[in-house]
């Protein structure tokens, strides 16, 4: 069983083991109600099942990742993402994540096969302000609209533009661009950075 989840973009399913109890999951793109799904070491290669990572074939859609054994999903979480195994190198394997960057993993890391269910909530129409209000998400008013007190891009005589080298936030710090990674100990996994855009 299917369910949807306010906190999250991903669906979730539902599922019941041998003993009875029930947990939930992220729900993978083919996985079908009534469909078994495995978690262990020699698991089959099917959306949907858990094994380690170093274990799936190169080539193979992944989400859920592990960024270090034993801590749980840390990537890939999004509704309609996947990361491609790319690569094996000792103990590391290469997954090209879908922002484009390429990253070394441990191969100890747990990863769930296939991508996650929800490519077309971005083609969402919301229809109206009160479907946006009813997720909690108040109305924006944009900078340049407002006066010189309430935002560093306001004032002006009629339609200004923000009148500054780059755009910044109500607070004055930048913003759009301005780079803010502070993780600088993870680095030494990238292999290949993102691309802009």
């Amino acid at each position: 069983m299917f369910e949807y989840d306010p906190n999250r973009s991903a669906n979730l399913a539902r599922l019941v083991y041998k003993d009875g109890e029930r947990r939930f999951i992220l729900q993978p793109e083919k996985l079908q109600v009534g469909d078994q799904v495995v978690s262990d070491d020699s698991a089959p290669i099917r959306a949907g099942n858990a094994l380690p990572i170093g274990k799936i074939p190169v080539g193979t859609e992944v989400h859920n990742v592990e960024l270090i054994p034993g801590r749980g999903a840390q990537f890939v979480r999004t509704a309609g993402s996947a990361a491609v195994v790319v690569a094996r190198e000792d103990e590391f394997i290469h997954l090209k994540m879908p922002s484009g960057e390429v990253r070394r993993i441990f191969k100890d890391c747990w990863a769930t096969v296939g991508r996650l269910a929800g490519v077309e909530r971005k083609l969402r129409k919301y229809g109206k302000a009160g479907i946006k209000r009813h997720m909690g998400i108040r109305p924006t008013v944009r900078g340049v609209a407002q006066n010189p007190s309430s935002h560093p891009h306001g004032g002006g005589e009629g339609r200004s533009g923000i009148g500054m080298p780059g755009p910044k936030t109500p607070w004055g710090k930048p913003t759009l661009g301005k780079k803010t990674r502070k993780r600088f100990h993870t680095d030494r996994y990238i292999v290949l950075r993102k691309k802009k855009r």
